[in-house]
């Protein structure tokens, strides 16, 4: 029954990270960092693996919930890590990191799953209901975080003030908690898919034993606190790399959402790909919402704990491109019914804002 559901490079995964990490204090060379940067992404993708069976065990809304969950967890702890080593000079790295995922998800990550889905299947549908309900709470979220700081007066610059930080740190708690409310208790139907494809064999599959979904829950800890640790080690050789290369800073953002966003992705794409949009969508925007309503309280709290600067404004260019992502969004998902074409407008908004940043 282990074996079944739990194959054994999810095993060796994090265990090959945990060797990584014990000899990292010996060796220095760049080749070692290759070798971190791979078992960092194995170590993710397990992870993911492990907090799947653990959502097939719990079922739908709570599936989606776990897998975001998860996700989140490793983008705060990167965070917060890379705060903590790199002090001051990361005031921005929060900003960069969740504005990044935004479009990831928003665009590459719905946009894919959008392209490919239609292209299989035609038209696609699911419930409209609960997605209207997500995105009304990131676009609240996205603006009171993002662009809101460019408006206040208390401190000069794009960022809140003490006493505002702490309440916009309650604030997208509270969001995000109403909003989880609502998708597992409160409207749960809303989130559901309507029905599975015949030929959708992981739908009808049988769901783990308790004792598997234990075993993979202890693993998927294990499994966090090694990606932690590997992205800690990772960041001062990403940070050199980035300004070896001379790009922005905001580059650094993009790869810290990247990593963490591609196990996730490609979970929403082979849901797209089976004609299970609901659960894809349910994927994306569950991961953004737990991407501001976690992420911006951790920080909030190492600002606040340590006195260092929380740079959260973004500049006119990038709350441009918020704004058409949130408008496109509610486009393209407002009616309950994709073609090809959403997801072609959605990559295309991607590759402007990936060009953009790099070439500012």
């Amino acid at each position: 029954m282990l074996r079944g559901h739990l194959p054994l490079w999810t095993w060796l995964s994090p265990l090959v990270g945990w060797l990584l990490i014990a000899t990292s204090f010996a060796y220095t060379l760049p080749l070692f960092n290759v070798a971190l940067g791979l078992g960092l992404i194995a170590c993710v993708l397990a992870a993911v693996h492990h907090a799947e069976v653990v959502a097939h065990r719990v079922g739908e809304p709570f599936g989606t919930l776990v897998l975001a969950l998860a996700v989140t967890v490793i983008e705060v702890a990167l965070i917060v890590s890379m705060m903590l080593t790199g002090g001051e000079v990361t005031a921005a790295l929060a900003r960069d990191t969740i504005f990044a995922a935004i479009m990831i998800i928003l665009n590459g990550m719905i946009g894919l799953c959008l392209l490919v889905g239609g292209s299989r299947h035609g038209e696609q549908s699911f419930g409209h209901y609960g997605v209207n309900a997500a995105l009304a709470t990131l676009a609240a979220l996205s603006v009171i975080t993002l662009v809101l700081p460019n408006t206040t007066t208390t401190t000069e610059g794009p960022m809140y003030s003490t006493s505002q930080l702490a309440l916009i740190a309650v604030v997208s708690l509270f969001l995000y908690g109403a909003f989880v409310l609502v998708q597992t208790v409160r409207h749960r139907d809303y989130f559901l898919p309507a029905g599975a494809a015949a030929h959708d064999e992981d739908a009808h599959a049988v769901p783990p034993s308790g004792r598997v979904a234990a075993v993979s829950a202890a693993l998927l800890l294990v499994c966090l606190v090694a990606v932690v640790l590997l992205a800690k080690l990772l960041a001062p050789a990403i940070e050199a790399g980035v300004m070896s290369a001379g790009a922005p800073k905001a580059v650094v953002g993009i790869i810290i959402a990247a990593i963490v966003l591609l196990p996730e992705s490609l979970a929403a794409l082979k849901a797209a790909r089976v004609d299970r949009l609901q659960t894809s969508i349910n994927l994306a925007l569950g991961s953004a919402l737990a991407s501001i309503g976690l992420t911006i309280p951790a920080v909030a709290a190492v600002s606040l704990a340590t006195g260092w600067t929380l740079v959260l404004g973004l500049d006119f260019k990038g709350m441009v491109l918020l704004g058409l992502t949130l408008l496109v969004a509610t486009l393209s998902l407002g009616t309950g019914r994709t073609t090809i074409l959403q997801g072609a407008v959605h990559l295309v908004i991607f590759a402007v804002y990936l060009f953009t940043t790099i070439v500012p």
